[in-house]
């Protein structure tokens, strides 16, 4: 599989991972899923018995871009560079994902109050046969949430389909006393470990 000189695929649906790769000026084509991973049944994006949360990220980062690569053989798209990332939170050596419901969004922001969680990207990017991948591991302190500050964030909307219920973006960011690591990978895709990447692949030519 041969990449195109300039433009890469996202496989990705995450409106925040295309900012970002449009920020380092990187020409890409969203490769669509149908929809979240665990609705495309070759993407488990379930928690395997004993799995940590290193693992679980890396795991699934890497199924999406397999996924990816034979979404683009299915379609018989040309052939390119395509990119591929995940993001969970870790806490007390739980996997945190994303909210299924309102409740469950107010619940896991009860548990980030006040405390210190970590934020785990796993990039992957591939030429359809060769996979390299990079994690970005971040530490973000929340300093203590009321009920009224649980309610009127998820109530905004922002805290839906973010993993940990929140996006360091938007207006979770006066939740935020510190952080120690990647503002981007807490984002959703670190520019560091993904230019690095790129670099690796000969991007750009």
């Amino acid at each position: 599989m041969t990449p195109h000189p300039s433009m890469i695929y996202l496989a990705s649906n995450s409106p925040r991972r295309r900012d970002l790769l449009k920020q380092i000026h990187v020409s890409f084509e969203p490769l669509l899923f149908r929809g979240p991973g665990r609705e495309d049944h070759d993407i488990n994006e379930s928690v395997l018995p004993g799995e940590d949360v290193m693992h679980y990220v890396q795991r699934v980062a890497m199924a999406k871009a397999a996924g990816g690569v034979l979404r683009v053989r299915w379609r018989r798209l040309p052939q390119r560079l395509l990119l591929a990332a995940d993001t969970t939170l870790g806490l007390d050596g739980e996997i945190i994902g994303k909210p299924d419901s309102d409740e469950h969004a107010s619940e896991i922001l009860r548990r980030l109050s006040g405390r210190t969680h970590q934020v785990l990207t796993s990039v992957v990017l591939t030429d359809g046969t060769r996979f390299e991948q990079r994690l970005s591991t971040s530490e973000v302190r929340f300093r203590p949430l009321s009920e009224e500050d649980i309610r009127r964030y998820v109530a905004s909307g922002e805290a839906a389909d973010k993993a940990g219920a929140y996006g360091i973006q938007g207006r979770a960011a006066i939740f935020v006393e510190e952080i120690r690591g990647s503002y981007t990978g807490i984002m959703g895709l670190p520019l560091f470990e993904t230019a690095a990447l790129l670099q690796d692949f000969g991007y750009p030519p």
